[in-house]
Protein backbone atom coordinates (compact mmCIF):
# COMPACT_ATOMS: atom_id res chain seq x y z
CA UNK A 1 0.00 0.00 0.00
CA UNK A 2 2.88 2.32 0.73
CA UNK A 3 4.80 1.78 -2.56
CA UNK A 4 2.14 3.19 -5.01
CA UNK A 5 1.80 6.35 -2.88
CA UNK A 6 5.53 7.06 -2.95
CA UNK A 7 5.64 6.43 -6.75
CA UNK A 8 2.79 8.95 -7.39
CA UNK A 9 4.40 11.57 -5.19
CA UNK A 10 7.72 11.18 -7.01
CA UNK A 11 6.02 11.60 -10.40
CA UNK A 12 4.27 14.82 -9.35
CA UNK A 13 7.54 16.20 -7.98
CA UNK A 14 9.34 15.37 -11.21
CA UNK A 15 6.68 17.20 -13.26
CA UNK A 16 6.97 20.30 -11.07
CA UNK A 17 10.74 20.32 -11.46
CA UNK A 18 10.47 20.17 -15.24
CA UNK A 19 7.98 23.09 -15.19
CA UNK A 20 10.30 25.27 -13.12
CA UNK A 21 13.32 24.45 -15.29
CA UNK A 22 11.34 25.17 -18.46
CA UNK A 23 10.16 28.53 -17.08
CA UNK A 24 13.69 29.59 -16.13
CA UNK A 25 15.05 28.60 -19.55
CA UNK A 26 12.29 30.59 -21.21
CA UNK A 27 13.13 33.70 -19.18
CA UNK A 28 16.82 33.38 -20.00
CA UNK A 29 16.07 32.92 -23.69
CA UNK A 30 13.75 35.95 -23.67
CA UNK A 31 16.40 38.08 -21.99
CA UNK A 32 18.99 37.32 -24.67
CA UNK A 33 16.49 37.96 -27.42
CA UNK A 34 15.62 41.31 -25.82
CA UNK A 35 19.19 42.60 -25.62
CA UNK A 36 19.83 41.48 -29.17
CA UNK A 37 16.94 43.65 -30.47
CA UNK A 38 16.80 46.80 -28.25
CA UNK A 39 14.17 48.62 -30.32
CA UNK A 40 11.40 47.36 -32.52
CA UNK A 41 9.47 49.61 -34.88
CA UNK A 42 5.80 49.08 -35.48
CA UNK A 43 6.56 49.03 -39.19
CA UNK A 44 8.78 45.94 -38.70
CA UNK A 45 6.00 44.02 -37.07
CA UNK A 46 3.64 42.29 -39.39
CA UNK A 47 0.52 44.29 -38.45
CA UNK A 48 -2.26 45.28 -40.82
CA UNK A 49 -1.39 48.55 -42.66
CA UNK A 50 -4.74 50.09 -41.67
CA UNK A 51 -3.90 49.66 -37.95
CA UNK A 52 -0.44 51.22 -38.38
CA UNK A 53 -1.93 54.25 -40.18
CA UNK A 54 -4.49 54.75 -37.43
CA UNK A 55 -1.84 54.66 -34.65
CA UNK A 56 0.50 56.94 -36.57
CA UNK A 57 -2.22 59.53 -37.24
CA UNK A 58 -3.36 59.53 -33.62
CA UNK A 59 0.18 60.15 -32.37
CA UNK A 60 0.97 62.90 -34.89
CA UNK A 61 -2.37 64.62 -34.36
CA UNK A 62 -1.84 64.85 -30.59
CA UNK A 63 1.67 66.15 -31.16
CA UNK A 64 0.43 68.79 -33.61
CA UNK A 65 -2.31 69.96 -31.25
CA UNK A 66 0.24 70.39 -28.43
CA UNK A 67 2.49 72.51 -30.65
CA UNK A 68 -0.44 74.66 -31.77
CA UNK A 69 -1.39 75.37 -28.17
CA UNK A 70 2.18 76.35 -27.28
CA UNK A 71 3.20 78.10 -30.50
CA UNK A 72 0.03 79.34 -32.23
CA UNK A 73 2.09 81.17 -34.85
CA UNK A 74 3.34 77.87 -36.31
CA UNK A 75 0.07 76.98 -38.03
CA UNK A 76 1.30 76.73 -41.59
CA UNK A 77 2.61 73.74 -43.46
CA UNK A 78 6.32 73.09 -43.71
CA UNK A 79 8.51 75.95 -42.46
CA UNK A 80 6.28 78.82 -43.58
CA UNK A 81 4.03 80.25 -40.82
CA UNK A 82 0.56 81.46 -41.68
CA UNK A 83 0.98 84.65 -39.63
CA UNK A 84 3.18 87.38 -41.17
CA UNK A 85 6.52 88.24 -39.57
CA UNK A 86 6.19 90.88 -36.84
CA UNK A 87 8.23 94.06 -36.92
CA UNK A 88 7.08 97.08 -34.91
CA UNK A 89 9.65 99.91 -35.05
CA UNK A 90 7.75 101.89 -32.41
CA UNK A 91 8.34 99.13 -29.83
CA UNK A 92 11.19 99.58 -27.33
CA UNK A 93 14.61 98.90 -28.81
CA UNK A 94 15.20 95.16 -28.97
CA UNK A 95 11.49 94.30 -28.82
CA UNK A 96 10.60 95.12 -32.43
CA UNK A 97 9.77 91.47 -33.20
CA UNK A 98 7.10 91.28 -30.51
CA UNK A 99 3.41 92.15 -30.92
CA UNK A 100 2.76 95.40 -29.01
CA UNK A 101 0.07 93.74 -26.90
CA UNK A 102 2.64 91.58 -25.09
CA UNK A 103 5.30 94.27 -24.58
CA UNK A 104 5.68 95.55 -20.99
CA UNK A 105 8.12 98.45 -21.17
CA UNK A 106 7.66 99.83 -17.66
CA UNK A 107 7.96 98.48 -14.13
CA UNK A 108 7.74 99.58 -10.50
CA UNK A 109 8.84 98.70 -6.97
CA UNK A 110 5.50 97.27 -5.83
CA UNK A 111 6.02 94.22 -3.63
CA UNK A 112 4.09 91.17 -4.82
CA UNK A 113 3.15 87.79 -3.33
CA UNK A 114 4.44 84.41 -4.42
CA UNK A 115 0.93 82.93 -4.45
CA UNK A 116 -2.65 83.76 -5.44
CA UNK A 117 -3.95 85.81 -8.35
CA UNK A 118 -1.58 88.57 -9.58
CA UNK A 119 -4.52 90.95 -9.91
CA UNK A 120 -5.14 90.59 -6.17
CA UNK A 121 -1.56 91.19 -5.02
CA UNK A 122 -1.88 94.90 -4.32
CA UNK A 123 -4.47 96.33 -1.97
CA UNK A 124 -2.95 99.78 -2.55
CA UNK A 125 -0.56 101.17 -5.16
CA UNK A 126 1.77 103.89 -3.86
CA UNK A 127 1.68 106.98 -6.08
CA UNK A 128 5.06 108.43 -5.13
CA UNK A 129 8.57 107.08 -4.61
CA UNK A 130 10.87 108.21 -1.79
CA UNK A 131 14.52 107.15 -1.79
CA UNK A 132 17.12 107.64 0.92
CA UNK A 133 20.80 106.70 0.65
CA UNK A 134 21.61 105.51 4.14
CA UNK A 135 24.04 104.07 6.63
CA UNK A 136 22.94 102.39 9.83
CA UNK A 137 24.37 105.18 11.98
CA UNK A 138 21.53 107.42 10.78
CA UNK A 139 18.75 104.88 11.36
CA UNK A 140 16.84 106.96 13.90
CA UNK A 141 16.97 110.02 11.68
CA UNK A 142 15.67 107.97 8.75
CA UNK A 143 13.00 106.42 10.97
CA UNK A 144 11.72 109.89 11.81
CA UNK A 145 11.81 110.90 8.14
CA UNK A 146 10.00 107.81 6.85
CA UNK A 147 7.19 108.30 9.35
CA UNK A 148 6.42 111.59 7.60
CA UNK A 149 5.29 109.66 4.53
CA UNK A 150 1.98 107.79 4.28
CA UNK A 151 1.21 104.55 2.44
CA UNK A 152 0.88 106.60 -0.74
CA UNK A 153 4.69 106.78 -0.73
CA UNK A 154 6.85 103.77 -1.60
CA UNK A 155 10.05 103.76 0.51
CA UNK A 156 13.32 102.65 -1.09
CA UNK A 157 16.57 102.56 0.89
CA UNK A 158 19.97 102.45 -0.78
CA UNK A 159 22.49 101.07 1.75
CA UNK A 160 26.05 102.31 1.27
CA UNK A 161 27.37 100.39 4.31
CA UNK A 162 25.98 96.96 3.36
CA UNK A 163 23.88 96.64 6.53
CA UNK A 164 20.23 95.89 5.81
CA UNK A 165 18.79 93.33 8.22
CA UNK A 166 19.36 95.62 11.21
CA UNK A 167 16.66 97.92 9.84
CA UNK A 168 14.01 95.28 10.53
CA UNK A 169 13.63 96.71 14.02
CA UNK A 170 11.36 99.25 12.33
CA UNK A 171 8.01 97.90 11.20
CA UNK A 172 7.97 100.07 8.07
CA UNK A 173 11.30 98.55 6.97
CA UNK A 174 9.58 95.23 6.26
CA UNK A 175 7.48 96.94 3.61
CA UNK A 176 10.34 98.98 2.16
CA UNK A 177 12.63 98.01 -0.70
CA UNK A 178 16.30 97.63 0.25
CA UNK A 179 19.20 97.79 -2.22
CA UNK A 180 22.69 97.34 -0.85
CA UNK A 181 26.02 98.09 -2.53
CA UNK A 182 28.88 99.26 -0.35
CA UNK A 183 30.45 102.72 -0.61
CA UNK A 184 28.30 104.17 -3.37
CA UNK A 185 26.47 107.49 -3.65
CA UNK A 186 22.82 108.20 -4.29
CA UNK A 187 23.50 109.29 -7.88
CA UNK A 188 25.35 106.02 -8.54
CA UNK A 189 22.27 104.18 -7.26
CA UNK A 190 19.87 106.45 -9.14
CA UNK A 191 21.59 105.86 -12.47
CA UNK A 192 21.47 102.10 -12.05
CA UNK A 193 18.19 101.44 -10.26
CA UNK A 194 15.89 104.38 -11.05
CA UNK A 195 15.65 104.18 -14.82
CA UNK A 196 12.59 106.18 -15.95
CA UNK A 197 10.87 103.00 -17.16
CA UNK A 198 11.37 101.40 -13.72
CA UNK A 199 9.85 104.33 -11.81
CA UNK A 200 7.18 105.20 -14.38
CA UNK A 201 4.39 104.22 -11.98
CA UNK A 202 5.19 107.13 -9.63
CA UNK A 203 3.99 110.70 -10.11
CA UNK A 204 6.91 112.15 -8.11
CA UNK A 205 10.32 110.80 -7.13
CA UNK A 206 12.13 112.03 -4.00
CA UNK A 207 15.91 111.50 -4.03
CA UNK A 208 17.00 112.57 -0.56
CA UNK A 209 20.08 112.51 1.64
CA UNK A 210 20.02 110.87 5.05
CA UNK A 211 20.85 113.93 7.19
CA UNK A 212 17.63 115.90 6.88
CA UNK A 213 15.49 117.06 9.77
CA UNK A 214 11.80 116.80 8.90
CA UNK A 215 10.00 118.07 11.99
CA UNK A 216 8.29 120.82 9.97
CA UNK A 217 7.63 118.78 6.84
CA UNK A 218 4.34 117.21 5.72
CA UNK A 219 4.59 115.04 2.61
CA UNK A 220 0.94 115.24 1.51
CA UNK A 221 0.89 119.03 1.79
CA UNK A 222 4.17 119.19 -0.10
CA UNK A 223 2.68 117.26 -3.03
CA UNK A 224 -0.36 119.52 -3.02
CA UNK A 225 1.86 122.59 -3.27
CA UNK A 226 4.08 121.37 -6.10
CA UNK A 227 0.96 120.53 -8.09
CA UNK A 228 -0.66 123.86 -7.27
CA UNK A 229 2.39 125.86 -8.38
CA UNK A 230 3.32 123.67 -11.35
CA UNK A 231 6.74 122.59 -10.07
CA UNK A 232 8.29 119.69 -11.99
CA UNK A 233 11.57 120.01 -10.03
CA UNK A 234 11.52 121.21 -6.45
CA UNK A 235 12.88 120.91 -2.94
CA UNK A 236 11.71 121.91 0.53
CA UNK A 237 13.02 125.19 1.85
CA UNK A 238 16.08 124.95 4.10
CA UNK A 239 16.13 126.27 7.64
CA UNK A 240 18.30 129.37 7.20
CA UNK A 241 20.72 128.73 10.03
CA UNK A 242 21.91 125.25 9.02
CA UNK A 243 23.77 123.92 5.99
CA UNK A 244 22.84 126.80 3.69
CA UNK A 245 24.96 127.28 0.56
CA UNK A 246 22.71 129.17 -1.83
CA UNK A 247 20.19 131.94 -1.21
CA UNK A 248 17.77 130.25 -3.60
CA UNK A 249 17.18 127.33 -1.23
CA UNK A 250 16.74 129.49 1.88
CA UNK A 251 13.27 129.18 3.37
CA UNK A 252 11.07 132.25 3.25
CA UNK A 253 8.50 132.46 5.98
CA UNK A 254 6.01 134.69 4.16
CA UNK A 255 4.96 132.46 1.24
CA UNK A 256 4.18 128.93 0.08
CA UNK A 257 6.72 128.76 -2.75
CA UNK A 258 9.42 130.89 -4.34
CA UNK A 259 11.04 130.50 -7.75
CA UNK A 260 13.79 133.13 -7.78
CA UNK A 261 16.09 135.06 -5.48
CA UNK A 262 18.89 137.60 -5.36
CA UNK A 263 22.44 136.38 -4.99
CA UNK A 264 25.79 138.02 -4.50
CA UNK A 265 26.74 140.60 -7.15
CA UNK A 266 28.01 138.98 -10.31
CA UNK A 267 26.77 135.48 -9.51
CA UNK A 268 23.81 135.57 -11.89
CA UNK A 269 24.26 136.64 -15.50
CA UNK A 270 20.50 136.37 -15.98
CA UNK A 271 17.80 136.61 -13.28
CA UNK A 272 16.10 133.56 -14.83
CA UNK A 273 19.23 131.38 -14.62
CA UNK A 274 20.96 129.53 -11.74
CA UNK A 275 21.68 130.17 -9.01
CA UNK A 276 19.12 133.01 -8.98
CA UNK A 277 16.31 130.94 -10.54
CA UNK A 278 15.64 127.55 -12.16
CA UNK A 279 17.72 126.01 -9.38
CA UNK A 280 17.48 123.56 -6.47
CA UNK A 281 20.26 121.69 -4.70
CA UNK A 282 21.00 117.99 -5.00
CA UNK A 283 20.54 117.12 -1.31
CA UNK A 284 16.72 116.85 -1.36
CA UNK A 285 15.32 117.21 -4.88
CA UNK A 286 11.86 116.06 -5.93
CA UNK A 287 11.15 115.32 -9.60
CA UNK A 288 7.95 114.82 -11.51
CA UNK A 289 7.82 111.67 -13.62
CA UNK A 290 8.27 113.70 -16.82
CA UNK A 291 11.21 115.72 -15.49
CA UNK A 292 12.97 112.64 -14.15
CA UNK A 293 12.85 110.98 -17.57
CA UNK A 294 15.12 113.77 -18.79
CA UNK A 295 17.25 114.18 -15.64
CA UNK A 296 18.16 110.48 -15.54
CA UNK A 297 19.80 110.84 -18.94
CA UNK A 298 21.70 113.89 -17.71
CA UNK A 299 23.36 111.92 -14.88
CA UNK A 300 26.81 110.78 -15.96
CA UNK A 301 27.54 107.10 -15.37
CA UNK A 302 31.03 107.64 -13.94
CA UNK A 303 30.47 110.92 -12.07
CA UNK A 304 28.98 109.59 -8.86
CA UNK A 305 28.64 112.69 -6.67
CA UNK A 306 26.30 114.71 -8.88
CA UNK A 307 28.11 118.01 -8.36
CA UNK A 308 27.13 120.47 -11.07
CA UNK A 309 23.93 118.59 -11.83
CA UNK A 310 21.86 121.19 -9.97
CA UNK A 311 22.98 123.93 -12.39
CA UNK A 312 21.94 121.82 -15.38
CA UNK A 313 18.49 120.66 -14.22
CA UNK A 314 16.93 123.60 -16.08
CA UNK A 315 17.67 121.75 -19.32
CA UNK A 316 14.88 119.31 -18.50
CA UNK A 317 11.87 121.62 -18.06
CA UNK A 318 10.51 124.61 -19.94
CA UNK A 319 10.22 127.37 -18.89
CA UNK A 320 12.69 126.41 -16.18
CA UNK A 321 12.27 129.55 -14.07
CA UNK A 322 8.57 128.68 -13.71
CA UNK A 323 8.85 124.88 -13.39
CA UNK A 324 11.64 124.78 -10.76
CA UNK A 325 11.14 126.15 -7.27
CA UNK A 326 11.46 125.86 -3.50
CA UNK A 327 8.52 124.98 -1.24
CA UNK A 328 8.82 127.32 1.76
CA UNK A 329 5.83 126.28 3.85
CA UNK A 330 7.09 122.67 4.08
CA UNK A 331 10.68 123.02 5.15
CA UNK A 332 13.56 120.85 6.36
CA UNK A 333 16.82 121.22 8.24
CA UNK A 334 20.13 120.17 6.71
CA UNK A 335 22.03 118.55 9.57
CA UNK A 336 25.35 118.48 7.67
CA UNK A 337 26.51 115.02 8.82
CA UNK A 338 29.44 113.91 6.61
CA UNK A 339 28.68 110.21 7.00
CA UNK A 340 29.21 109.27 3.35
CA UNK A 341 32.44 111.25 3.29
CA UNK A 342 33.79 108.93 5.96
CA UNK A 343 33.30 106.02 3.56
CA UNK A 344 36.32 107.25 1.59
CA UNK A 345 39.86 105.94 1.86
CA UNK A 346 42.87 107.81 3.29
CA UNK A 347 45.48 108.50 0.62
CA UNK A 348 48.70 110.54 0.57
CA UNK A 349 48.19 111.64 4.15
CA UNK A 350 44.66 112.92 3.50
CA UNK A 351 41.68 111.98 5.65
CA UNK A 352 38.93 109.92 3.97
CA UNK A 353 36.57 112.89 3.70
CA UNK A 354 39.25 115.05 2.08
CA UNK A 355 39.65 112.61 -0.80
CA UNK A 356 35.88 112.47 -1.27
CA UNK A 357 35.59 116.26 -1.32
CA UNK A 358 38.44 116.57 -3.81
CA UNK A 359 36.71 114.14 -6.18
CA UNK A 360 33.46 116.11 -5.81
CA UNK A 361 35.18 119.26 -7.03
CA UNK A 362 36.92 117.45 -9.86
CA UNK A 363 33.65 115.89 -10.99
CA UNK A 364 31.99 119.31 -11.05
CA UNK A 365 34.65 120.61 -13.43
CA UNK A 366 34.44 117.47 -15.57
CA UNK A 367 30.64 117.71 -15.81
CA UNK A 368 30.82 121.37 -16.86
CA UNK A 369 33.37 120.52 -19.56
CA UNK A 370 31.28 117.64 -20.89
CA UNK A 371 28.12 119.70 -21.05
CA UNK A 372 29.90 122.61 -22.74
CA UNK A 373 31.55 120.30 -25.29
CA UNK A 374 28.24 118.55 -25.98
CA UNK A 375 26.60 121.93 -26.66
CA UNK A 376 29.40 122.97 -29.01
CA UNK A 377 29.27 119.66 -30.88
CA UNK A 378 25.51 119.86 -31.32
CA UNK A 379 25.46 123.44 -32.61
CA UNK A 380 28.41 122.81 -34.91
CA UNK A 381 26.74 119.73 -36.38
CA UNK A 382 23.48 121.58 -37.02
CA UNK A 383 25.08 124.80 -38.21
CA UNK A 384 23.53 126.83 -35.44
CA UNK A 385 24.84 129.53 -33.16
CA UNK A 386 24.33 128.99 -29.46
CA UNK A 387 21.99 131.51 -27.93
Amino acid sequence: MGTPYRSGAFKRSNDSTRLVITTIMGMVFGYFVGISFPSVSLTKINLPSSLISTLDYAFNDDHRRAIERTFPENLGSGSTPLTPKIYVPSNPRGAESLPPGIVVAESDFYLRRLWGEPSEDLTKKPKYLVTFTVGLDQKYNIDAAVKKFSEDFQILLFHYDGRTTEWDQFEWSKRAVHISVKKQTKWWYAKRFLHPDVVAAYDYIFIWDEDLGVEHFNAEKYIQLVKKHGLDISQPGLEPNNGLTWQMTKRRGDREVHKDTEEKPGWCSDPHLPPCAAFVEIMAPVFSREAWRCVWHLIQNDLVHGWGLDFALRRCVEPAHEKIGVVDSQWIVHQVIPSLGNQGQPENGKAPWEGVRERCRNEWAMFQDRLSNADKAYFAQHGKTRV
